[in-house]
């Protein structure tokens, strides 16, 4: 059965009973493990917004599909359950196999919001490991994220610090809702807020990344290069 795509303002509606939205493919639960990736769905003008500014539009998406791409290429055989949440409109047909990855929708007024509903969602499916990524990094692979779930099961949280003073992985076991308010998203103080709201936590920190927001953030030798007139 296909399932026509969703509009995001649609979606908000049936969200209002969480966890008990139909519209994605139906995914059996095969672990007590999670990934969560947030993504922004790949449209022009609405991806990369900041890379844009310097060089175009039409290569911001061009590198946004790359990373889009990456992104898969590097969670595909995790052996862990994986669910892709996209921002604005639900697709059944993209790069992210739905024999492989369940699909839902983001949902909330803002990033922190949006990313507190979807750990809420796992730990009511009772999964005990739940990580989430986005898809600005092209650094990042399989073996680091391997290496979030390891490390959280033996420490409360994993944190990926983001070399802009954001992060770029966050993993925890049971939900800590205080991580996602009162944080000004995307600027140099959400790592350090964030660290403080885990005050009383066992937090392993794991290997910085650099993800990319602006033109600055790709070396001159970095295959995203050639996407740049």
């Amino acid at each position: 059965m296909v399932v026509p795509p969703v509009p995001v303002a649609v979606a908000r509606e049936q969200w209002l009973n969480f966890s008990e939205i139909k519209f994605f493919s139906a995914l059996k639960k095969d672990s007590e493990e999670l990934l969560i990736i947030f993504a922004k769905n790949p449209v022009k003008g609405k991806v990369k917004t900041r890379l844009a500014k310097e060089i175009g539009d039409n290569a911001a998406l061009d590198i946004y599909k790359f990373l889009l791409n990456h992104t898969f290429e590097v969670t595909k055989n995790l052996q862990v359950d994986k669910v892709i949440y996209y921002a604005e409109t639900f697709l059944q047909q993209d790069i992210f196999d739905s024999e492989i990855f369940r699909k839902e929708l983001q949902y909330g007024q803002d990033l922190g919001e949006k990313m507190e509903n979807a750990f809420r969602n796992a730990f009511a499916k009772a999964y005990k490991n739940v990580v989430i990524i986005g898809t600005d990094l092209l650094d990042i692979s399989q073996r680091d994220i391997e290496d979030a779930f390891l490390q959280l099961k033996k420490n409360d949280v994993v944190i990926g610090p983001a070399k802009d003073g954001g992060y770029y992985l966050l993993g925890m076991k049971s939900l800590n809702s205080k991580v996602f308010k009162d944080k000004v998203w995307s600027t140099t103080s959400v790592l350090e807020n964030t660290l403080e709201d885990f005050e009383n936590k066992n937090v392993k920190l794991l290997k910085s990344r650099n993800d990319i927001d602006v033109l600055s953030d790709i070396p001159g030798d970095s295959e995203l290069r050639k996407y740049i007139k």
